[in-house]
């Protein structure tokens, strides 16, 4: 089941600093992990609702992890990255996460993931009986990917803030919100079939090619050569998108990199990337980024070695998030 997220990098991209070293490791409320979603849970270890970090600073990571039997784990993205994620050979995410990202796998289910740039993840590990037993039975929630989900957001955004200095109490209480949030979402009466990666590959490409003017939904469902509502629907079970969010939030990051890589007035930029005005522009940059354009800019003026890592791996800065293109 595919949604969208609000990629969120104002609030959620962080540094690690000297309060990590201040507070001792057992009374953390969440925990470091010393390879991927393995950690000592120290006082956690006998609660309902355990909360773990994941960083990796490598451009590219394989790793491979099975759901204790009793528990469901939920990863929240800290920041942008390209993933991949498989069970049994099977591919269950292949394609950009934005900051925000959130993904869902049932007790005893191995997951394997390869990560194409550096990431940081947040990780709720979450006893079985927070969730409807029907969902076990029936895979309800298993291989749940979430690319928009504002109250995911807010409650990641929470819990980041108080970082380190959350005590565990705190910390449960948000895992139990989430847990009761993702068991209350109205699961798909049909299943819509995803579109072929080669139409989706030449949407992803017209997109690229056509971003900075006006593109209407029927030239999309042209150049994938289905109807309009064949087309939205089987586009939105591929990339967790629809249309018309997908192209915006390709604008948002476009204008990203010409906010950290040029002096260009916003009204220009606004332009450049296919808005016709840069209140447009502006409302919907902070609505994808929770930050204005100029503060934006501001923030991110001084390092932009992250902001260019994903770009750099791939064919153009633009592709950050074309998903599923492989």
């Amino acid at each position: 089941m595919l949604t969208n997220l609000q990629a969120a990098h104002a609030w959620i991209d962080f540094p690690g600093g000297a309060r990590d070293r201040e507070i001792p490791r057992a009374t953390q409320a969440i925990a470091r992990e010393s390879q991927w979603r393995q950690f000592d849970p120290g006082p956690q270890a006998t609660e309902d609702v355990a909360i773990s970090r994941w960083e990796e600073a490598r451009s590219t990571s394989s790793h491979q992890a099975t759901t204790p039997e009793d528990r469901y784990f939920v990863g929240i993205a800290l920041k942008t990255t390209r993933a991949k994620l498989t069970r049994d050979r099977q591919v269950v995410f292949d394609g950009v996460m934005p900051a925000g990202t959130l993904y869902l796998t049932a007790p005893s289910k191995p997951l394997g993931v390869q990560f194409q740039a550096p990431c940081a993840f947040l990780h709720f590990h979450i006893s079985a009986d927070h969730f409807p037993a029907q969902f076990s039975a029936t895979d309800g929630l298993n291989d749940l990917v979430l690319l928009r989900d504002p109250l995911a957001a807010e409650l990641a955004k929470t819990l980041i803030e108080h970082g380190d200095a959350a005590d565990h109490q705190f910390a449960r209480c948000i895992g139990q919100t989430l847990a009761m949030h993702l068991a209350r979402l109205e699961l798909p009466r049909a299943r819509v079939n995803a579109l072929p990666k080669w139409r989706l590959r030449r949407v992803e490409q017209y997109i690229a090619d056509h971003f900075h003017r006006g593109v209407s939904l029927s030239e999309l469902a042209n150049v994938a050569g289905l109807s309009r509502m064949h087309f939205a629907a089987q586009f939105r079970a591929a990339t967790g998108y629809r249309p018309r969010e997908y192209l915006l939030n390709h604008r948002v990051e476009h204008a990203k990199t010409l906010l950290a890589t040029t002096e260009r007035p916003l009204a220009e930029i606004a332009l450049a990337v296919g808005f016709s005005t840069q209140a447009h522009f502006s409302t919907v940059f902070k609505r994808i980024s929770d930050q204005s354009p100029a503060r934006w800019r501001l923030a991110n003026k001084g390092d932009r070695r992250e902001m260019q890592a994903l770009p750099t791996r791939r064919r153009s800065p633009e592709s950050d998030w074309i998903s599923a293109a492989a």
